[in-house]
C-alpha cells in the first residue's frame, strides 16, 4: 500500500498570479502541485493522480492537498484575493466523498467560500469527462464558484459552456500559443469570448507568453491574463504582488485607437452604494432619505460589487411592529448578506456593443446595468441611458456605413488606414483591395438590381470568411475594402484566393442559362464598342504596412497593384 502521509509531506505549492487585463491588477492566483518528480516511480502529476484513484484514496488526498494549499495561501497578505484550486473530477466517485469538508478548512483559516475558485477540466478520460457535470453542479449548489479549465481541449466545449453556468472559463493555452499570427485561433477565442459574456461569465487567457499575445487577448476580451509573460508559477509567495507593472506599462503604451465602443461618464449613474457590513437600521435610514430608487447597490469592504438590495424586501420587517428595535440590535442585523439579490452587472471594458447585446439576449426585463471596473463598482446605467447609447450608437454606425451593404464607409477606412501606420510599431497590418471584374457590362445587360445582388453576395461572402476582428468595408460600387492586424500573410493569401472562387462560383447563378453555358456575355464597352466579357470575378490586392512602411506612399502603391491585380488570377503582393 502507498504511504500518502510521507508522499504529501514532500510536496508543496506553487502560485501563479491571474491579473486583470485592463490594469495589470492581480485578480487570483492559481495553485500548482510541485515536487510530484521527487516521488519514485512517478514521473508527472497524472500520473500521480491515477495512482491515488487506482488506490481509492483520491478524496482524502485531495482534502489533505487542499488543506495544504489554503494554509499558504491564507499567508498572502493581499487584501481580496481569490485562490484557483484543481480538483480532480473523479473524487468525486469516491466512496468516502462527504460535503462541508471545504467550508470547515476555509473557517479554519479565517476565510470564506468567496475566497475560492474549484478548476474542473474537460479534458481527460471517459470517466473524468462523466464526472464533471455532476461535480458542477455539487460545488455549485455548496454556494462555491465555479472556473472551467482547459477549455476547447475536451469534446463536449460548447455543451459545456451552454450547461455548465460557470463562473469563468480558461481559454486553454493552445489557443492562446501564437494566437496573434494564427487567424482561425483569434476567430475561436473572439467568439467563445463573445459568448461567454453574454451568458454571464469572465474568460481567462491561459499561458500568455508575449506581448503581441497579451495585447491580443486583450482585444478580443479577454477579462483576465495569465502566463510566463505576466510571471511563472513561484513557491515564494512574498513574489506575488498586488499590481504587476510592467503589463500596466503596456497597458499605458497602448496607443491603439479604441474610441468607437467607448461609453461616455455621463451616461454612468453615480448611485451612492452601501458597505455589505452596514446595520439594517442604517440600510431603513437610507430608503427613507433616499426616495428616488427602490434598490441599492452593495459593496463589499474593498469596492467589489455584490448585488443589490431592493426597499420591497425589507418593507415587512420596517413596518413591523418590532421591527426597527431587532434592526437597532447588532446580533439581529450584523450583515446584509441575506437581503442582497443578484443583479446585472459587467465590466465597463467590454463596450457599448456587447452591453447592449448582453441585456438584449438576456436581461431586457432588468431596470439597466450596473457598470464595474476590474469587479470594483462603477455605477449604474439606467434603461433611459440604455436606449440612448443603443440609438446613439446605431446612428453612428448609420451615418458611416454603404448604404447597401451597411459595411463602414470612407471615413472609417481612412480612420483605419491612419490607425494602422500610427501602430505600425505594435501591429503588422494586411489590407486587402477588392475590385469587380466586368462589372459594368454586367449591370448594362442584367439591370442596377442584379447588379447590387452580386454586390450583397460578395459582401455577405467578406463577413462569413474572414475573421470577425476583421475591418470589413465597401469603398463604394463595386470596390471592398478588409483589413486584418496581426495574421500571417499566408493565411491571408489563401483565404483571399478562396473568397475570388467562391465568389465567382456563386454569382454565375444570376446569368442566364444561355449566358452560362456560353461563359461570357456581349455588351458594349466604354467606347460604345461591342464584344464579348466575361462573367463576374473579383481580383484582389494585399498590401502590408509594417515598422518601416510610410503612408505618404500608401496611394501611389494602391493605384499601381489594383491596375497590376486586374491582370492576375491571384492576389498581387506589395509592401508600402
Amino acid at each position: 500500500m502507498t504511504n500518502w502521509s510521507k508522499i504529501i509531506d514532500k510536496l508543496d505549492y506553487a502560485f501563479q498570479p491571474i491579473i486583470y487585463s485592463h490594469t495589470g491588477k492581480i485578480y487570483a492566483v492559481e495553485a500548482l502541485l510541485r515536487n510530484v518528480q521527487d516521488i519514485p516511480g512517478l514521473t508527472n502529476i497524472d500520473d500521480f493522480f491515477d495512482l491515488a484513484f487506482n488506490d481509492d484514496y483520491l478524496y482524502e488526498l485531495d482534502l489533505q492537498l487542499r488543506e495544504k494549499a489554503i494554509s499558504k495561501f491564507s499567508k498572502i497578505k493581499i487584501n481580496n484575493l481569490k485562490l484557483f484550486y484543481n480538483l480532480d473530477n473523479r473524487i468525486i466517485y469516491n466512496k468516502n466523498y462527504s460535503q462541508g469538508n471545504t467550508a470547515k478548512i476555509l473557517n479554519k483559516y479565517n476565510l470564506n467560500k468567496d475566497s475560492i475558485y474549484f478548476e474542473l477540466s474537460e479534458k481527460g478520460t471517459a470517466i473524468e469527462q462523466n464526472a464533471l457535470s455532476s461535480m458542477l453542479q455539487r460545488y455549485k449548489e455548496s454556494g462555491y464558484k465555479i472556473a472551467i479549465d482547459d477549455f476547447g481541449i475536451g469534446v463536449s466545449g460548447l455543451k459545456l459552456l451552454y450547461f455548465s453556468e460557470a463562473n469563468i472559463i480558461k481559454l486553454d493555452r493552445f489557443f492562446i500559443s501564437n494566437i496573434d499570427q494564427d487567424s482561425k485561433k483569434k476567430l475561436f477565442c473572439s467568439s467563445i469570448v463573445e459568448m461567454a459574456h453574454i451568458m454571464g461569465m469572465q474568460v481567462i487567457a491561459e499561458g500568455v507568453e508575449t506581448v503581441k499575445e497579451f495585447y491580443t487577448c486583450k482585444d478580443i476580451g479577454a477579462d483576465f491574463i495569465q502566463g510566463y509573460l505576466v510571471q511563472k508559477p513561484t513557491k515564494s509567495i512574498e513574489d506575488i504582488t498586488n499590481i504587476y507593472q510592467d503589463i500596466s506599462n503596456l497597458i499605458l503604451n497602448d496607443k491603439r485607437s479604441n474610441q468607437t465602443n467607448f461609453i461616455d461618464d455621463k451616461y454612468i449613474e453615480e448611485i451612492y452604494p452601501l458597505d455589505v457590513n452596514t446595520s439594517l437600521y442604517d440600510l431603513f435610514l437610507h430608503f427613507k432619505k433616499n426616495t428616488e430608487h427602490n434598490f441599492v447597490p452593495i459593496i463589499d469592504e474593498f469596492g467589489y460589487f455584490l448585488g443589490i438590495i431592493y426597499e420591497s424586501d425589507i418593507k415587512k420587517i420596517s413596518y413591523s411592529q418590532y421591527g426597527l428595535s431587532l434592526a437597532q440590535n447588532k446580533t439581529f442585523s450584523s450583515t446584509l448578506l441575506k437581503y442582497i439579490k443578484p443583479a446585472l452587472s459587467v465590466e465597463i471594458s467590454w463596450g457599448i456593443d456587447e452591453i447592449l447585446e448582453m441585456y438584449n439576449l438576456k436581461f431586457n426585463d432588468s431596470l439597466g446595468i450596473f457598470i464595474t471596473q476590474s469587479e470594483k463598482y462603477r455605477g449604474f446605467i439606467n434603461l433611459n441611458s440604455l436606449l440612448t447609447l443603443s440609438y446613439k450608437r446605431n446612428i453612428e454606425i448609420a451615418t458611416n456605413q454603404n448604404p447597401l451593404t451597411k459595411l463602414p464607409g470612407n471615413n472609417q477606412i481612412e480612420k483605419f488606414i491612419s490607425n494602422s501606420f500610427e501602430n505600425a510599431n505594435i501591429n503588422t497590418t494586411h489590407i486587402i483591395y477588392f475590385d469587380f471584374n466586368d462589372f459594368k457590362p454586367f449591370n448594362d445587360n442584367y439591370g442596377f438590381r442584379q447588379g447590387d445582388r452580386a454586390i450583397l453576395i460578395f459582401s455577405e461572402l467578406l463577413q462569413k470568411r474572414y475573421p470577425k476582428n476583421s475591418f470589413i468595408a465597401h469603398i463604394g460600387g463595386d470596390d471592398f475594402f478588409v483589413g486584418l492586424k496581426d495574421y500571417k500573410y499566408d493565411d491571408i493569401f489563401e483565404l483571399t484566393c478562396n473568397i475570388q472562387e467562391e465568389f465567382k462560383s456563386s454569382v454565375v447563378n444570376l446569368y442566364s442559362n444561355d449566358d452560362k453555358n456560353r461563359g461570357f456575355i456581349i455588351s458594349k464597352d466604354r467606347f460604345n464598342t461591342t464584344r464579348e466579357f466575361n462573367l463576374l470575378s473579383v481580383s484582389s490586392a494585399i498590401i502590408e504596412i509594417n515598422p518601416s512602411s510610410n503612408i505618404s506612399d500608401f496611394d501611389n502603391t494602391l493605384n499601381l497593384i489594383k491596375r497590376d491585380s486586374k491582370n492576375s488570377k491571384e492576389p498581387i503582393f506589395r509592401i508600402v
